[in-house]
């Protein structure tokens, strides 16, 4: 009789060790939270690289308004609501951009300080600018 008491538990431990079932539920709790990383990683990466891109457009299209059209783009306050306008984003503010004129035409130049979307897992805060001068 005590022999059953003690033979139970390791026949239990045994067929424990020997089932397969729930291998990939306990691989996928290890590799998930690395994958979700990276692709979140990825996403926030890419929505900087497009932000510098619709930057550097609308800084164009801003020196080439003052250049071209002088009537909507003519002050400096003129030119960085016209470049604010210009990015579909919405969230770089018109106090980003500002206006000059310089010795090759019309230059507009932005500096805006790229917000993560999750500042706990990105620590850092990246300026991103752009310059664009038109004739």
């Amino acid at each position: 009789m005590k022999q059953a008491f003690i033979r139970a538990p390791i026949d239990t431990l045994h067929r424990l060790v020997r089932d397969r079932r729930g291998t990939t539920a306990v691989e996928f709790a290890l590799v998930a939270p690395a994958l979700c990383l990276l692709i979140y990683g990825v996403m926030e990466f890419g929505r900087l690289a497009w932000t510098q891109s619709a930057l550097n457009f609308a800084v164009e299209e801003a020196a080439r308004c003052a250049s071209v059209t002088p009537t909507v783009c003519g002050t400096s306050s003129q030119i960085a609501t016209y470049a604010a306008s210009e990015i579909a984003t919405g969230y770089v503010p018109a106090s980003a951009f500002s206006g000059a004129t310089a010795s090759c035409g019309h230059q507009v130049s932005a500096t805006f300080a790229y917000p993560f979307i999750a500042t706990g897992l990105f620590s850092m805060t990246p300026t991103l600018t752009a310059t664009a001068c038109f004739p």
